[in-house]
């Protein structure tokens, strides 16, 4: 189980027309009964994983594929044509844009009670995606959509989206359920980016001590950590470091630091599951432990491909052309046999074949 990839994109303010969110509700209805029909529930989440086929849908449906609406129009025209179809299609979708997005456990709930399995397992699996791309990677982009796709036999997808108002960007994540080992150790496998930062990345494999040191740190008592934050603050940092102390308030971080105290974490996992822990919190404990006792963390970018099947002319890395042309495979399909008329069912391969 694990984040499976990183799209950037450009962010784009506009509305899908009502018009065209209405054909891509029934087209994305039509295509999404295809492939459960064909594949099953688990081979839809995880083609929805993979941002390179999320993109391809998105241009199938007829959408703008290089904006950052992408993301947003995509998810609800599926959670819009899916509705009242969970229970045959075993699929559910969840949460979305803004404060749509806060009601996913409530969804979950509410599913779980329908068709009867344990809501606890995905619940906990929609907040701690968030966490980790919001607190655990800090790469600048902050999260305002978030879709959880899952089954009734407890597997699930999630898609989400964190904007950069500085760069006018927006950076999609893609986890997957069955690759997740750890939430917070290297939980993606292929990542699309266009442009590469020096993200605070606790989730480096490389940052395993900083991880141990932080936790360590938050079982300690309030007042040595901000005993240990002044101190820091005196400290000249070297103008590269990724990492600055400007916007770190010791005084308004003593309630959350007590806080983890009282609840001693047993490990990393669980201190940055801790309700009210957040992006300060976790950047001033990783910078207690980096520069008190000496245990560095990962600023790599986990971005590495320009597209998640590897970058188009072969460079930096060659396309996975087995995937590529599985992605492509059940789209196609997907769209031969949905129950489309001629016309609708020839423009939607034709978009396809223009954005190949």
């Amino acid at each position: 189980m694990g984040r499976t990839g990183i799209a950037h994109l450009p962010l784009h303010g506009g509305k899908a027309p009502r018009w065209l969110f209405n054909r891509m509700t029934r087209l994305g209805r039509e295509i999404v009964i295809t492939i459960v029909s064909e594949f099953g529930p688990a081979e839809l989440l995880r083609r929805l994983s993979d941002p390179f086929w999320f993109q391809a849908l998105g241009c199938v449906l007829g959408f703008d594929w290089h904006s950052s609406g992408v993301t947003t129009t995509v998810c609800g025209a599926l959670k819009e044509g899916t509705k009242g179809l969970e229970k045959e299609l075993g699929v559910i979708f969840a949460g979305g844009k803004g404060g749509i997005s806060r009601r996913t456990p409530e969804e979950i709930l509410k599913a779980a009670e329908r068709f009867g399995f344990d809501p606890a397992p995905l619940i906990y699996a929609s907040r701690m995606a968030a966490k980790v791309d919001n607190n655990a990677l800090q790469d600048g982009y902050q999260l305002y959509h978030h879709t959880f796709v899952f089954t009734h036999k407890g597997e699930w997808s999630v898609i989400q989206q964190g904007m950069n108002e500085i760069n006018s960007m927006a950076r999609r994540y893609h986890w997957l359920g069955e690759k997740v080992e750890k939430f917070v150790v290297e939980p993606h496998a292929a990542i699309c980016a266009e442009q590469k930062t020096a993200p605070l990345n606790l989730v480096a494999r490389e940052s395993e001590a900083n991880r141990q040191a932080s936790t360590a740190l938050g079982r300690e008592k309030p007042e040595t950590l901000l005993k240990e934050l002044r101190r820091i603050q005196q400290l000249e940092l070297p103008r590269r470091h990724p990492v600055q102390i400007e916007d770190i308030n010791p005084q308004r971080l003593e309630k959350i630091f007590l806080k983890i105290y009282e609840r001693q974490p047993a490990d990393f996992e669980t201190l940055l599951g801790l309700s009210g822990v957040g992006p300060k919190t976790i950047r001033a404990l990783s910078l207690i432990a980096e520069l008190i006792y000496g245990a560095e963390p990962s600023f790599r970018d986990p971005a590495r491909f320009s597209f998640a099947h590897g970058g188009k002319d072969g460079h930096p890395y060659p396309v996975d052309r087995a995937n590529y042309d599985r992605s492509i495979m059940i789209l196609e399909r997907a769209i031969k046999q949905a129950k489309l008329g001629q016309r609708e069912q020839l423009e939607a391969l034709r978009r396809l074949s223009q954005w190949l």
